[in-house]
This record gives structure tokens, sequence and C-alpha cells, in this order.
């Protein structure tokens, strides 16, 4: 499912699946939603958390087999609703969380992959093995809200989300850091991860109290926020 190690102030959350394609299902969604609480119960100022997988996918999207496998029409969709609902949940902790964030794409991120990279705070990608893929264009389906606008909130420019959403567009790490949804390119899976781990430190190393660091990161997204459900909190007054 995944994993959470702690270096120092640093969070490792490794994903683990079946195939090691990390289709999201309710099963490892809820530990992935449960390993992020954890790292926010045992988080203080200077902690930070970095995503990491192994092999060719990052996430491979919501878990379809997993889906069908319910065995009819009405089953499926209670399925997809219920996985829809966790992934939820895993986007409001994330945004959430009392410290920075960065994702390490190593691989392909895919369709409910990418809205959970997305939700990240930084994401770093291999240059030529990494992808992120909007494919609900592809398959003849409508991303649900809240996800588009997550997408709204995270692709900066009109043309950006043009290409992501309508043109299906399969976004290499050079691609994504030019259309400026990447922070980084590296060259191989270590690299990646070298990376991801050097700026979660960097940015630990400010040492920004955690509560105001999540408050300013919901004011950030206002409509994705709503749309969630996540309340800010009244205003925090400044150290004197």
């Amino acid at each position: 499912m995944c994993s959470l190690e702690k270096r120092g102030n640093l969070f490792i959350l490794t994903l683990k699946g079946y195939n090691m394609e990390h289709r999201l299902n309710p099963t490892l969604l809820n530990s992935i939603n449960s390993a992020l609480l954890q790292a926010k119960a045992e988080s203080c100022p200077g902690s930070a958390l970095v995503t990491i997988s192994h092999g060719k996918f990052f996430s491979n999207g919501m878990d379809l087999d997993w889906v069908k496998a319910a065995g009819s029409t009405q089953g499926a969709h209670d399925r997809l609703f219920e996985a829809l609902h966790c992934l939820k949940q895993l986007v409001i902790t994330l945004l959430s969380l009392p410290m920075p964030t960065v994702a390490a794409v190593t691989g392909h991120a895919v369709a409910a992959g990418f809205a959970f990279v997305l939700s990240h705070d930084y994401i770093v990608m291999r240059r030529d093995k990494g992808v992120l893929y909007m494919s609900e264009m592809d398959m003849g389906l409508k991303a649900p809200e809240p996800w588009m606008a997550l997408f709204r909130a995270k692709l900066g420019s009109g043309s950006t989300q043009r290409d992501v959403l309508l043109r299906g567009m399969k976004i290499k790490g050079d691609q994504g850091l030019k259309m400026g949804i990447v922070e980084s390119v590296h060259e191989g899976e270590e690299e990646v991860r070298d990376a991801a781990m050097r700026l979660a430190q960097g940015l630990g190393k400010r040492k920004w109290d955690g509560k105001v660091y999540a408050e300013t990161r919901k004011g950030l997204y206002p409509e994705l926020c709503g749309m969630l459900g996540i309340a800010s909190e009244a205003a925090i007054l400044p150290k004197l």
C-alpha cells in the first residue's frame, strides 16, 4: 500500500501497490491518507513531506478493475463514488497539511494520479520517463468536480488548462517545466528523488509555523477549498 518514513523532520511517503501501477482504490487511498494524518500529528516547525514511488508508474489513476469487479452497473457506480470520495479526503488532507509537500514523479501520473500529484505544493519530475496525463477526454469521460477546480487552481494559464484537459496532452518533464507545472526535471529515478528531498529539506530549514503555512495554502485556492469544504481558521496573529 504505502509506507511512511521519518528522517529528522523530513517525512518520506512511498507508494506501494500491485504490479507497481499504484492504482487508486479505497484501500490504497485510505492507507495514504492515514500516513499523511500520522505525519501531520508528528509535524513540527521545519517538517516537510516527499511522496515517491518506484517503477513505470507514479500512479496509473483510479483502479477501474476494482470498480468493474462489482459485477453490476449500480455496483460499479457505487464503487467509483466510494473511490472518488476517498480521493477527495486525500486531497483535503494534503491541502491542509502543516508543511511543504513535494511529489517526486519518476513515472506516469495518469488521471486521478495526476490529480494526486497536483495536490502537492511542488512537483519534481524525471525528464524522459515521467509523464503527466489527464486521460478523461480520450476515454470519453468528463472529469468530475471538484477535480476541475483543482486543475483550474493549479494550472495557471488558460492554454495550459486547455492542453491538459481538452487536448489530453501527455506532458513530459521539459514540457511540464516550460508550462510552469513542474519545479525541476532530472535524468534518472534516483536523481529525481534526491532533488525532491533536497527541495523539501531546504523548505523545512525555514522552520515556518505549520498552521500559518496550511492556512496560507488554503488562501491561495479559495474556489477549490470552498468546493472541498475546507474551512479557513481565524486570522493568526504574528509573533511580536
